[in-house]
C-alpha cells in the first residue's frame, strides 16, 4: 500500500491550551515542552496515537456494486493498471475490526453522501437500514452531503434525531426509528434568514487520556448545483473558508488544537483514479483537483487534518496550509469500495497534531473479504423485508449496459434510460428526452448477481441504476434553446468537465474536443429525427425535475415553457420501457452508439 508522509511543520505561533491553563493556575512551563511543570523531575507524557478511519459516498450500497461502477483501481509495483471488484458493508466491517486492532484512540469518520441515491435494500426504508449498518460499523461522525438532502432537508433531520416517515410510516411496524447514534453535522447549512446551522457545525471527541479533537462538518457551497431546487427552497449554503474560519476559531477559544475538516467536496478527476496513486508525484498535491486543493490550501492553519467526499476518487495528498506547513487531505473511493487509515499522533502538553507524524493509505475492500457475521446478518434482516419486490423480473438484456461504469461520452445505459423516458411522456407530447450522466448511478450486467438468472433485470437492478424516484417534465424548447442546453454541457459550469447529455433514440449532435467551451459543440449537428433543428421550432422535451430547474449548469432549461408533469417518474420510465421493449423471447439489445459524435 502507498503510505503519504506529511513533512515535519515548523512550530505554529498560537497560544496553546495548555499555556492558557498554565497562566491561570500560575504554573510554570517547560519552554521546550509546553506543558505546566509540576516538579522539576516529572516524567513527559510520550505522543497520544491517533487512527481515523473514513468512508464517503457510500449512497447506502450495503451489498456490492455490480460492473465496472462496482471495481478499483490499482497501480502494481511494474506500472500496471489493474482493476478488481470492491464493496459491501459487511466486509467493509470485517476490515475495520482488523485496522482497528492494537489501536489506542481510533474514530470512524465520514465524509457525505452516505445515503440518497441509494439501492432499492435501502430506499425501501428510506435508508434507515444504512444508518443501522453504519451504526454496527462504528461510526462516530460524519458531514453532510448532497444526497442527504435528496428529501428535503426536514427528512435529513428525521434521519438525523429520529421518528417514523411522515408518509410511509414506521419501516418495522411498531419500532419507532430512534435516529443515528452519531452526529450528523452541516456547519455551513442554514434556514434562510437564519444564523445558526441546521445540524450541528462541529463535535468534540475526548479521548481517555483527556486530549481533545475537533470535527467541523460541511458541505461543498455549490451544493444547489446537485440537489433539486424544490428539495432545498427554504435552506442556504454557505462560503466553506469562512465557515470552517469561523469554526476552527471557535474551537481554538475552547483549548481544541487538535482540528480535523470533514467536507463533501472534492477534486474533479473521476473515480477511475487508482487508489494507490501516488497524489505527491510531481511535487505536492500535484495531481490533486479543484476546488478542494484550493479550499484544501485555505482552510485556517489550526486545522490539522482534511477529510473530503463528492467526487468518488481516492486519493492522499499534501498541499501546504496559509502558514506554508504542509497538511494531508484525503477522500476514499464511493460506494464502500475503499476505506482510509488515517494516524497521526498528538503533543501530549498542547493537545496538538504532529504534522510530521501524520500518515494516510486508501485500502480495497475487495468482494472476497471475508463478511462480518453480525453486519451479514443485519443486512439480512433488511434483504428479507423488501426480498419479493427486489427480485421481481422486469426486464431481459442480451448484454451488458454500462452506466455508471462506462468513461465513454455515450453511454450504452443513458440511451436506454432516455429512450423509457421519452415513451413514458408520449401523452405530453414528448419527441426527444436526455439525461444527465449523474443520473445514471449503476451499470445492467448480463451475469446474474442472484439466483434470477444471466439476462435477467430485476426490479432491484434497474432501481440501483435510477433510484431517485424523480418526477419527468415535459417542456416545449425552441431549436435555438435546445441547442443552447447541449452547450451547456461544454460550458459555464461545466466547461472544466464536460458533462454529454444522453440522448435518446431521435436525438443526435456531435462534439469536436480539440475546440474548448462551449464550441465544442458543433451546433450544425444537432439533429431531431434526423432533420437539422430549426431555429425557431418548437421542440417537445422530456427531462428529470432536477434538470428541469436548471440543475448541473443546464440553466436554459428553466425557461421551457408549457411544462406538463404527472405522476411518472424516471424510476417507474426505466422499469415500464424494459418491461415493454423486452422479453424472454426477445430481449432487449444495447442502442447502437451513433446518438453523440465525438471528434478528436
Amino acid at each position: 500500500m502507498l503510505i503519504l508522509k506529511a513533512r515535519p511543520a515548523a512550530p505554529r505561533r498560537r497560544r496553546s491550551f495548555a499555556a492558557g491553563a498554565a497562566a491561570v493556575l500560575g504554573l510554570s512551563l517547560l519552554p521546550w515542552a509546553g506543558v505546566a511543570a509540576v516538579t522539576p523531575s516529572a516524567a513527559q507524557p510520550g505522543p497520544v496515537p491517533v487512527q481515523l478511519l473514513a468512508l464517503n459516498d457510500l449512497h447506502g450500497n450495503l451489498d456490492p456494486v455490480d460492473g465496472p461502477a462496482g471495481s478499483v483501481s490499482r497501480i502494481t509495483e511494474s506500472g500496471d493498471v489493474v482493476r478488481s471488484q470492491a464493496g459491501g458493508v459487511a466486509g467493509l466491517a470485517t476490515l475495520l475490526k482488523d485496522a482497528r486492532e492494537g489501536q489506542q484512540n481510533t474514530l470512524t469518520v465520514g465524509a457525505g453522501d452516505l445515503i440518497g441515491g441509494s439501492p432499492l435494500l435501502s430506499a425501501n426504508f428510506h435508508d434507515e437500514p444504512t444508518i443501522d449498518a453504519l451504526e454496527e460499523l462504528g461510526l462516530d461522525v460524519a458531514s453532510v452531503g448532497n444526497h442527504e438532502f435528496d428529501e428535503g432537508p426536514d427528512e435529513l433531520l428525521r434521519i438525523a434525531h429520529g421518528g417514523c416517515h411522515p408518509a410511509d410510516g414506521c419501516a418495522v411496524p411498531d419500532e419507532p426509528y430512534d435516529g443515528a447514534d452519531f452526529p450528523y453535522l452541516a456547519a455551513n447549512v442554514t434556514r434562510k434568514g437564519s444564523a445558526e446551522p441546521l445540524l450541528p457545525p462541529y463535535w468534540i471527541k475526548t479521548l481517555p487520556g483527556g486530549e481533545r479533537i475537533g470535527f467541523i462538518g460541511l458541505i461543498t457551497r455549490h451544493a444547489p448545483d446537485v440537489i433539486s431546487a424544490a428539495r432545498i427552497r427554504d435552506v442556504e449554503f454557505h462560503d466553506e473558508v469562512e465557515t470552517v474560519e469561523r469554526y476552527s476559531r471557535e474551537l481554538t477559544e475552547m483549548g481544541v488544537a487538535a482540528q480535523t475538516v470533514l467536507i463533501h467536496e472534492g477534486g474533479a478527476h473521476g473515480d477511475s483514479v487508482p487508489y494507490n496513486e501516488d497524489c505527491d508525484d510531481g511535487g505536492p498535491g500535484a495531481k490533486l483537483g479543484q476546488p478542494i486543493r484550493t479550499l484544501a490550501e485555505s482552510f485556517p492553519p489550526d486545522v490539522d487534518v482534511i477529510v473530503s467526499g463528492h467526487s468518488h476518487e481516492p486519493y492522499v495528498c499534501t498541499v501546504p496550509d496559509p502558514a506554508g506547513d504542509p497538511r494531508v487531505v484525503t477522500q476514499a473511493a464511493s460506494f464502500g469500495r475503499t476505506y482510509t487509515d488515517l494516524r497521526f499522533a498528538l503533543d501530549p502538553g498542547t493537545g496538538d497534531v504532529l504534522r510530521g507524524t501524520v500518515e494516510a493509505a486508501n485500502h480495497p475492500v475487495l468482494t472476497a473479504t471475508p463478511q462480518d457475521p453480525a453486519m451479514a446478518k443485519l443486512i439480512g434482516t433488511w434483504r428479507e423485508r423488501s426480498a419479493e419486490l427486489e427480485k421481481k423480473p422486469v426486464g431481459y438484456i442480451t448484454d451488458d449496459l454500462p452506466g455508471r461504469g462506462s468513461t465513454a461520452p455515450e453511454r450504452p445505459l443513458g440511451g436506454v434510460i432516455a429512450d423509457g423516458q421519452v415513451e413514458a411522456t408520449r401523452g405530453n407530447g414528448a419527441e426527444i428526452a436526455m439525461i444527465q450522466p449523474g443520473g445514471i448511478r449503476a451499470d445492467l450486467t448480463y451475469t446474474s448477481s442472484g439466483d434470477e438468472g444471466d439476462g435477467v433485470v430485476t426490479y432491484a437492478e434497474a432501481f440501483r441504476v435510477s433510484p431517485f424516484e424523480t418526477g419527468l417534465v415535459t417542456m416545449t424548447l425552441t431549436g435555438d434553446q435546445l441547442v443552447e442546453v447541449l452547450r451547456q454541457g461544454f460550458s459555464g459550469a461545466n466547461e472544466d468537465r464536460a458533462r454529454f447529455m444522453q440522448p435518446s433514440a431521435a436525438l443526435s449532435y456531435a462534439v469536436d474536443l480539440r475546440l474548448s467551451g462551449g464550441a465544442r459543440l458543433d451546433a450544425s449537428s444537432v439533429r431531431v429525427a434526423g432533420q437539422p433543428v430549426v431555429a425557431d421550432r418548437e421542440y417537445r422535451v422530456t427531462v428529470n425535475e432536477f434538470l428541469a430547474e436548471g440543475g448541473n449548469g443546464f440553466t436554459e432549461f428553466k425557461d421551457g415553457t408549457d411544462r406538463r408533469g404527472g405522476d411518472m417518474t424516471d424510476t417507474a420510465a426505466l422499469v415500464s420501457y424494459l418491461q415493454s421493449a423486452s422479453s424472454p423471447q426477445s430481449p432487449l439489445a444495447p442502442p447502437s452508439p451513433a446518438r453523440i459524435e465525438v471528434r478528436e
